[in-house]
């Protein structure tokens, strides 16, 4: 279970469904229990963060060596860490809250719909991208988008919905908005796995480590192969089919929770 769990985690961390919100709505159907204070949801996420990290090492190495020399690198960091820091500062604040939320798998299905509906109006709205590359934004507009970010602490948003709506709507192009998203999900998941593993220190075992372990080295390999895939798709088909699905998802979800 462990594994399958991680497995979808891998499909939907970069993708606008919401991975938490999957993670949490087919552990209630399947009756799976993760580790205590449920940090398998979020620990195995780091598996995904770390496909990522392969991914684009080139970019990420250039960034890192470019740093005191070129304005380029020293922009395209910087934009990345302040739009990390309204999540930083809001998620530390707001934790306990947050994992209340996660415990309710209709707030989820409400948010998939929601979400949605909200992301086939943004596609109709955005014409005319001003951003074609991360280093090209303003702080300015990186702050907006790190405090868009913010809005998937409510389960079921989507952290990469967020941002790439949030980029979008601030006139930044797709493929932009999309990579945009997959290195912010850098330092916010590792900030997240490693708050939730202090907070959850004294519950987690032996065994839990081994089930997370399992989720983690499944979601790193299937992310390896999203990652690579879905920068294309989404410039070739926008964002329109992951709306539609979010919309069937959360209404079936709706539907079978109202029935039980």
């Amino acid at each position: 279970m462990a594994a399958f769990l991680g497995l979808v985690e891998g499909l939907t961390e970069f993708l606008p469904v919401s991975s938490t919100g999957h993670l949490v709505l087919l552990g209630d159907l399947l009756h799976f229990k993760g580790p205590p204070g449920k940090a398998f949801e979020i620990v195995i996420q780091l598996g995904a963060i770390l496909a990522v990290c392969v991914v684009y090492w080139r970019r990420l190495w250039t960034a890192a060596v470019g740093l005191r020399h070129d304005w380029r690198q020293r922009a395209f960091v910087r934009n990345i860490l302040i739009a990390f820091l309204p999540a930083a500062v809001i998620g530390a604040v707001a934790y306990k809250g947050i994992r209340a939320l996660l415990d309710s798998p209709l707030v989820i299905a409400i948010a998939l719909v929601v979400g949605g509906v909200a992301i086939l109006a943004i596609e109709r709205l955005v014409r005319h991208p001003r951003f074609a590359t991360i280093e090209g934004i303003s702080p300015r507009l990186a702050l907006g988008i790190g405090v868009i970010q913010t809005v998937a602490m409510i389960p079921g948003v989507s952290r990469s919905g967020a941002t790439i709506m949030g980029a979008l709507l601030m006139g930044v192009e797709r493929r932009t908005a999309a990579e945009f998203s997959f290195f912010l999900a850098i330092p916010t998941m590792v900030a997240a796995t490693a708050y939730s593993l202090y907070k959850n220190r004294n519950d987690l075992s032996f065994d839990d480590t081994t089930l997370i372990l399992v989720g983690f080295v499944m979601a790193f390999l299937t992310a390896l192969v999203v990652v690579k895939a879905a920068v294309g798709f989404i410039s070739r088909h926008g964002f329109t089919p992951f709306a539609v699905y979010r919309i069937v998802v959360g209404s079936a979800m709706i539907a079978l929770l109202t029935l039980r």
